[in-house]
């Protein structure tokens, strides 16, 4: 599904596009991060914990082990400098292990329990491709919120990566 060099690029936009996010959530008004609004994450900080939550979700299954996780909507950390430190971690973590996979282990299906507790089977490569996606899917949950504030945030998009 995925070569290798193209879960890298995706990894590496991850890394890119997270980073430009926190930026801009840490130069927010005093408290506008843990502002509770009407969405499903409840803040700001909350749709950046269920990112790096559902991260780790994946990460383990890559890894082959349990995750411990019943829920995507757990708060890890309340301040963004720890939940930063903790995403970014997890995405080196990421670059680093796509670093050591080969197209035909990307290919290679994993099986998994998803938090329902229903079975998975996906392969790597697809794993890449969808916490990759999620990731960009509510960092523009974090756009909307920004929109709240009212703060101008950063342009995220692959294009716009590609382009550089």
């Amino acid at each position: 599904m995925l070569t290798q060099g193209a879960a890298a690029a995706l990894i590496d936009y991850k890394l890119w596009a997270d980073e430009l996010t926190f930026d801009h959530v840490v130069k927010l008004p005093p408290g506008e991060a843990r502002r509770e609004r009407p969405t499903l994450f409840k803040s700001i900080i909350g749709t950046l914990n269920h990112i790096y939550v559902v991260d780790m979700i994946w990460r383990a299954h890559l890894e082959g082990r349990e995750h411990g996780f019943t829920s995507r909507k757990v708060i890890l950390h309340d301040d963004i400098a720890q939940l930063r430190d903790a995403q970014r971690a997890c995405n080196e973590w990421f670059k680093d292990w796509c670093l050591r996979q080969t197209d035909a282990t990307l290919n290679e299906a994993i099986t998994f329990l998803f938090i329902s507790g229903d079975a998975g089977r996906m392969s790597r490569g697809a794993i890449v491709l969808h916490f990759v996606n999620h990731g960009t899917y509510h960092r523009g949950w974090v756009d909307d919120l920004s929109y709240q504030v009212p703060a101008e945030p950063p342009t995220t998009d692959l294009c716009v990566y590609f382009a550089q």
